[in-house]
C-alpha cells in the first residue's frame, strides 16, 4: 500500500459575509512545491451595489495567481495594468522586488448583485528571481491547454501536466491544474513532479482508497502514481512542483528568503516608496502601523 497522504485542514475567515478558506501556509506543510499561499474565496453573492474592494497593497518575492470559477475581478497595478479576469482565465502577477495592486469587483457587475468564487495562490520565486523586475501576464481561458477523457476535464493553469504545458511564465517546475470529474471517473496522477497535492473544491473524492473531504488538501508522497476517484461530480485543483531553494519568510503580503529583504520592504511601504497604482488614492497601511 502507498503511504497515506498528509491532510491539510482549512482555516476559515468570514470577511463580512464573504468566506475565505486558507490552506497554505499550514501545519505540517508550509509549502507544496513553490506554492506558499492558497486561498479558496467564496462562493459568495453580494447584494446589488456591493462587492469586494481590496485597496492597493504591495507584494515582494512572489507571483500571485488568480483563477475564478464564478464572477469577475478588475485588477489594477503599479505597472499601469488594468485587466478584468473572468472564470477560466489566469492572472499571473510577478512581484519580484516590488509591485502594488488592487482587486475589485467591477462596478458594472454589481448592479444586479455580483458573485465571486475562485482560488488565489502565491508562488515563491527562486532566490535568483526574487529581486526581478515586476511583470504581469493575463491568459484567457481559450489560451490554456485542456485535456478531456472519459468524464475527466483538465485545464492546465501553470507549468506542465498530462503532457501539456501552459503559457504562464513560471520560474521553476510547476504543477497547477483545474480538474472536473464526473461521478465514477478515475484520474491517475503520475509522479513527474517532486511535490504534488490536490485540493477538493466540492464532491465526494477518494485518493488511493482514502476519502478526502471538500475544502481539504491531500499532499502526496513523492515517486508514486496517485489514483483520484470521484464518487460524485467533483471539482479539484492539482498543484505542486519542485521544492524551493531554501526556506521562506512570509509576513502580510511579503515573501522573502531573508529577514533583511522583509524589513526593507516594510520600510519602503511605510514610507510609501513603492510605485503607486495609477488613478488610485487609497492604500492598505502596514499592519503594525495601524
Amino acid at each position: 500500500m502507498p503511504p497515506a497522504p498528509a491532510i491539510l485542514q482549512p482555516h476559515t475567515k468570514d470577511l463580512g459575509g464573504f468566506e475565505v478558506r486558507r490552506l497554505l501556509p499550514a501545519y505540517p506543510r508550509k509549502m507544496i512545491g513553490s506554492f506558499i499561499f492558497f486561498d479558496h474565496m467564496g462562493p459568495a453573492r453580494f447584494p446589488p451595489g456591493q462587492g469586494v474592494d481590496v485597496r492597493p497593497h504591495p507584494h515582494i518575492g512572489l507571483a500571485t495567481v488568480t483563477y475564478l470559477f464564478e464572477g469577475s475581478i478588475l485588477h489594477r497595478d503599479s505597472l499601469g495594468t488594468v485587466q478584468r479576469i473572468d472564470p477560466g482565465d489566469v492572472n499571473w502577477m510577478t512581484a519580484g522586488r516590488g509591485i502594488v495592486h488592487s482587486e475589485r469587483i467591477p462596478i458594472e457587475d454589481r448592479r444586479g448583485g455580483a458573485e465571486l468564487h475562485g482560488i488565489q495562490t502565491w508562488v515563491a520565486l527562486p532566490i535568483k528571481d526574487e529581486q526581478a523586475l515586476p511583470s504581469f501576464k493575463h491568459i484567457p481561458r481559450t489560451g490554456l491547454p485542456a485535456v478531456s477523457d472519459k468524464g475527466i476535464e483538465i485545464r492546465v493553469i501553470a507549468g506542465t501536466a498530462f503532457g501539456q504545458r501552459a503559457p504562464t511564465p513560471v520560474f521553476s517546475d510547476t504543477l497547477y491544474a483545474a480538474v472536473e470529474l464526473a461521478a465514477g471517473a478515475r484520474l491517475a496522477l503520475p509522479p513527474e513532479h517532486e511535490e504534488r497535492a490536490v485540493y477538493v473544491v466540492f464532491g465526494e473524492v477518494v485518493v488511493d482508497g482514502k476519502p478526502v473531504a471538500p475544502f481539504h488538501v491531500a499532499a502526496f508522497p513523492a515517486g508514486e502514481t496517485v489514483e483520484i476517484k470521484a464518487n460524485s461530480p467533483a471539482r479539484l485543483m492539482l498543484f505542486g512542483g519542485a521544492r524551493v531553494d531554501g526556506d521562506r519568510h512570509i509576513w502580510w503580503n511579503f515573501v522573502a528568503s531573508s529577514r533583511e529583504l522583509m524589513e526593507e520592504a516594510k520600510q519602503r511601504w511605510r514610507e510609501q516608496r513603492f510605485p503607486p497604482v495609477p488613478d488610485e488614492t487609497e492604500f492598505i497601511p502596514l499592519p503594525e502601523d495601524r
